[in-house]
């Protein structure tokens, strides 16, 4: 029997040439339930890219999805803007209860917009403020997102070349091991503590440094916690401030609810989006020191910072995966999965190598081309991976954080073997 093609005609001929992920992925997806998507033909397709990190808790959350249609069946509050509602409060409450007071963690909360780019925006400018100083401090190969401000701290020069403008204000460096692959101390926080020292060096004192503990967009590349630390402890001697972007590697993705805290560092200005709100619903936060809190009424505002069925999907998130430890040990255990799987598939494939923390991995390949092709068997085989890196040369892992152990073992085989099919 014959099977007909999924109909893009609508997609191909009406939708922007902007668009990515469909062209990979090329059926018509119609419903989804935890670690798994169904194309109009009711084909599975066990999702290990979880919304780009906007699903941690998987698609259509039972506990999520009964919290939200509660609230829209009572005509709750759907837009509002920065006004003070319900479900704002209850977000909140919640928030200090089970994340910040836990940590000890002094944070103002900021509701900046929508989207992960609305938060890093967000941190930028105030830092500026702040310190009353331009420059700002990023890494090779860091994303942090897609508007301007966001895309000028961004290394991917495929991402910055659709600015077309100049992105100004901001300071690259190397990230931890990128000079030699060396894990030995510090050598870029070394050579830019040296350009701060030497009134020649032609760097003036930045505002910021921000950072990603892993670089998700950039190709998983993961800092080593005494690297995070030297990073802190240079900010605070040269007067800067720290800023984590925790958008994707946040809410639980390496383990803890920040993926700072295996370093044991408070940073000055904390960014978190994508799965903020659980639900895949457009939420992003900028936490700030109490002190750093200089903003006048107004003065960084957005339509759609008050999306109120998000904040309840945030807190019923919230209330039933952190207030115990339970998530952040079933994390790491899944990890500990996906790393022995990987190890055991590097030994086989010896061009390949792998990296990753928590539930974020990545296969790197020799060939730049393989991880492009490795992505495309996967989905002929029922398993969605995208792709990373400034040349999409490495594999992506992002499975939702509730996958089952079987399913973790099921995506894990179906890698394998499109690994070995693309040989």
């Amino acid at each position: 029997m014959t099977i007909a093609p999924p109909d893009l005609s609508v997609f191909e001929t009406l939708e922007s040439e902007v668009r990515s992920y469909c062209r990979g992925w090329p059926t018509v997806f119609d419903r989804a339930r935890g670690s798994r998507l169904y194309d109009e033909d009711g084909h599975p397709y066990l999702d290990f890219f979880a919304g780009a990190g906007s699903l941690n808790y998987g698609h259509n959350n039972p506990v999520l999805k009964r919290a939200l249609l509660d609230h829209l069946e009572r005509d709750g509050v759907t837009q509002g803007l920065d006004m003070a509602t319900t479900a704002k409060r209850t977000f909140l409450e919640t928030f200090q209860h089970l994340v910040l007071r836990p940590r000890d963690l002094p944070y103002k909360v900021m509701f900046p917009g929508p989207t992960g780019t609305n938060a890093v925006e967000a941190a930028l400018k105030l830092a500026r403020k702040v310190k009353g100083r331009e420059a700002v401090v990023s890494f090779t190969n860091a994303f942090h997102g897609m508007s301007l401000g966001a895309l000028a701290v961004t290394g991917n020069a495929f991402k910055r070349a659709g600015a077309g403008v100049p992105l100004a204000h901001a300071v690259r460096l190397p990230y931890d091991s990128y000079l030699d692959g060396s894990t030995d101390g510090a050598p870029e926080l070394r050579w830019f503590e040296r350009l701060l020292a030497d009134r020649g060096s032609g760097l003036d004192v930045p505002a910021a440094v921000i950072v990603e503990t892993v670089q998700g967009e950039g190709g998983v590349n993961v800092a080593r916690p005494e690297w995070l630390r030297a990073l802190a402890a240079l900010c605070e001697r040269h007067d800067m401030l720290l800023v984590v972007d925790d958008i994707q590697m946040g809410c639980g993705r390496t383990g803890a609810f920040f993926s700072f805290e295996e370093a044991g560092i408070t940073p000055d200005i904390v960014t978190l989006s994508k799965s903020i709100s659980g639900y895949g619903l457009p939420m992003s936060l900028t936490l700030c020191r109490p002190e750093l809190d200089v903003w006048e009424p107004g003065e960084h505002n957005g339509t759609f910072r008050g999306n109120n069925p998000a904040f309840v999907t945030a807190s019923a998130a919230l209330a039933a995966y952190w207030a115990d430890d339970q998530t952040e040990k079933q994390t790491l255990a899944r990890g500990e999965q996906v790393e022995r799987a990987l190890l055991a598939l590097v030994e086989e494939h010896p061009d390949a190598v792998h990296r990753g923390r928590g539930l974020v991995w990545g296969v790197e390949f020799t060939d730049r081309g393989r991880a492009s092709a490795v992505c495309r068997r996967a989905f002929e085989l029922g398993l969605l991976l995208e792709t990373s890196g400034p040349e999409d040369e490495v594999v992506k892992l992002l499975p939702p954080l509730t996958v089952t152990a079987d399913e973790l073992d099921e995506g894990l085989r179906v890698l394998a073997r499109a690994v070995r099919e693309t040989a």
